[in-house]
């Protein structure tokens, strides 16, 4: 089984690592801070605890957007990781924006994914209204794992300035979130978007994060063929061949939109 878990030196200048980057990033800017969505999960759970880090916390503002499909232990959460850091943080409802759209658009009513990612793109589109006014930068939470089977909302949650844990497979950003004293119930707790009710990150893509993290490094991420990496993981060739679709399906939220090629 490839090991994916940082030793300890490791885990210190990935730290260390990234909230020098964080800090950069923000003056590189020239921005007073950054601006942060809490949803109340380990990835924004772990960027706010490194941002704090980073910046102070002073410098970082956490927004809590929830939906009428949102959960409430999520909303307490995230209330509470921004309460826990000291910092300062507003709850903007988005169930009236999301009702505006539909109202404008009936044809979508009752669409989870279209609706759902339309929930993401309101949420970004907050994020920068209260960064730009602010002069705050946006960060974003998406990690490695994610990232590689395009599992985040094209313009949504992935409309951000940078992605301070977005090197890091879901295995290592839990890992990174108890070297940051997280509380282990957040830690363990069960990924979710938030898109529609019920929804969780694993069922809906269809494989968990023990299965897929090893995937990625040995096959999309490192130079084993999809049979080997089958027998190496003791997985069937089917799931490997899953994850590599979800990878080519998903290149274009990995590039800048294309355009045509320049005519002479």
């Amino acid at each position: 089984m490839v090991e994916l878990r940082l030793s300890n030196d490791e885990l210190g200048e990935r730290r260390d690592h990234i909230t020098t980057f964080i800090a950069e990033t923000v003056d590189d800017a020239g921005a007073d801070g950054a601006v942060l969505g809490l949803s109340g999960g380990i990835d924004s759970t772990t960027v706010a605890h490194l941002a704090v880090e980073a910046l102070g916390a002073d410098k970082l503002k956490g927004l809590v957007m929830p939906g009428i499909v949102s959960r409430e232990d999520n909303m307490s959460d995230a209330e509470r990781v921004a309460e826990m850091l000291g910092i300062e943080y507003e709850v903007i409802e988005i169930a009236p924006i999301i009702e505006q759209f539909v109202a404008a658009y009936p044809d979508a009513k009752g669409d989870d994914i279209a609706v759902g990612n339309a929930r993401a793109r309101s949420r970004a589109v907050l994020n920068y209204l209260v960064g730009n006014h602010e002069n705050r930068i946006v960060l974003g939470t998406g990690n490695r794992s994610e990232a590689q089977v395009g599992y985040y909302t094209k313009y949504g949650d992935g409309a951000v300035d940078c992605h301070p844990i977005g090197n890091l497979y879901k295995v290592q950003v839990r890992q990174l979130a108890r070297d940051l004293e997280v509380p282990e119930d957040l830690v363990e707790k069960t990924p979710t978007a938030g898109l529609w009710s019920g929804q969780t990150d694993e069922e809906e893509m269809g494989i968990g994060y023990d299965t897929l993290d090893p995937i990625l490094a040995l096959h999309i991420d490192g130079p084993l063929s999809a049979s080997a990496t089958a027998e190496t993981l003791d997985i069937d060739l089917e799931t490997i061949e899953t994850v590599r679709e979800m990878y080519e399906r998903s290149a274009h939220k990995r590039a800048m939109p294309p355009a045509p090629p320049a005519h002479d």
